[in-house]
């Protein structure tokens, strides 16, 4: 089920993206010959005025086939490269537009029907129902992660986080159970409380947080999901941007990145909490997909982008062969690490 769903899922960020460009390419008269979902060999085709709809047998991409967009055509009124800078540019950056856009419709449905939030944070004046306390995080060698609690656990028998925390704090040295419900079924767990447990970590090791469902009307809905996706936004290129820096100076690797495996388990995963869990986290890789497109680097929007911006720079553009080359470069070394990491998903399930 968690493949089946995460081929929607894929198709549904894949469409969203290819549609914005193949939009802004219509609006701009410019000619598109494929909209494709899917990369090459064809399952099948039809074509609706002068354009071919395609899918395509490998599932993991998408494409739309647009007239001069390899700088060829170059007197064409009705292509790409006879279209000005700013012209190219909005078209190039529509799919990333389409992306954060589809992030803000979800996250407003999620908020008409149910949201889950941390009760702190919901919106002032929403409707909160079903709070309950969960565990976002448990340390290393925590007698929590001794006891095998994980994050998602939902801790049963405390209205509140402070109420549990109460609990804890009258404890200190002893054993005790705590109750907890994990993918609908009620589990128990024995703990000794730390006196004196490691910085930031807590007497058992855990971070938790009330977290309730909140359920707002249509407008407010789609206010909500906008001041949401721009703090989506933000936080994911700050910590894509962390994460760079890190990978430079050789503190992170490959293992802090997910592959298409690890997320096909993710979108099950939140498809089990409920709806309202299941559209935010589309929402989170769709605005994922946005970030990672827009970056400078070759055979991605961004890449393309910046080469229009080299063009702009120097009054001409950049070499067609030497474009495609630097493009086809970077559209393998993606490839390539999109295989290794699958790799490491898999390595990590058979483990």
């Amino acid at each position: 089920m968690s493949i089946v769903l995460f081929f929607i899922v894929l198709a549904v960020l894949i469409l969203s993206h290819e549609f914005g460009h193949f939009l802004a390419a219509k609006r701009s008269g410019v000619k598109v010959e494929e909209f494709g979902f899917g990369f090459p060999p064809k399952i099948f085709k039809f074509k609706r005025g002068e354009t071919v709809y395609s899918l395509n047998a490998i599932p993991f991409g998408g494409f739309v086939k647009i007239t001069g967009e390899e700088g060829e055509n170059k007197n064409d009124p009705r292509s790409f490269s006879f279209k000005p800078i700013w012209v190219r540019t909005m078209i190039i950056a529509a799919g990333v537009v389409f992306n954060v856009i589809l992030a803000w419709f979800l996250l407003a449905v999620g908020f008409m029907a149910g949201m889950p939030s941390s009760v702190q944070s919901a919106p002032s004046g929403a409707e909160i129902k079903d709070r309950r306390v969960i565990i976002l995080q448990v340390a290393e060698d925590s007698p929590a992660k001794i006891a095998g609690l994980k994050p998602g656990d939902e801790i049963a028998g405390f209205p509140g986080v402070e109420e549990f925390k109460s609990f804890i704090a009258a404890s200190l040295g002893k054993e005790i159970e705590i109750k907890y419900r994990r993918d609908g079924k009620d589990n128990s767990a024995r703990v000794v409380p730390r006196e004196n447990p490691p910085a930031g970590e807590g007497a058992i090791g855990i971070s938790m947080d009330e977290i309730g469902t909140v359920k707002l009307p249509v407008l407010r809905s789609f206010l909500e999901g906008a001041k949401t996706t721009y703090n989506v936004l933000i936080g994911t290129a700050l910590s894509f941007y962390n994460f760079v820096a890190a990978a430079i100076k050789g503190e992170a690797g490959l293992g802090a990145i997910t592959g298409p495996i690890g997320i096909a388990g993710f979108v099950g995963s939140a498809a089990k909490f409920g709806f309202g869990y299941f559209v935010s986290f589309v929402a989170f890789l769709s605005v994922n997909l946005a970030i990672i497109n827009i970056l400078p680097f070759p055979a991605l929007d961004g890449g393309r982008i910046l080469f229009l911006a080299i063009e702009k720079i120097k009054g001409s553009p950049v070499s067609p062969r030497i474009s495609a080359a630097i493009h086809g470069a970077g559209m393998a070394l993606l490839l390539a690490l999109m295989l290794l990491v699958t790799f490491k998903d898999i390595l990590k399930l058979v483990s």
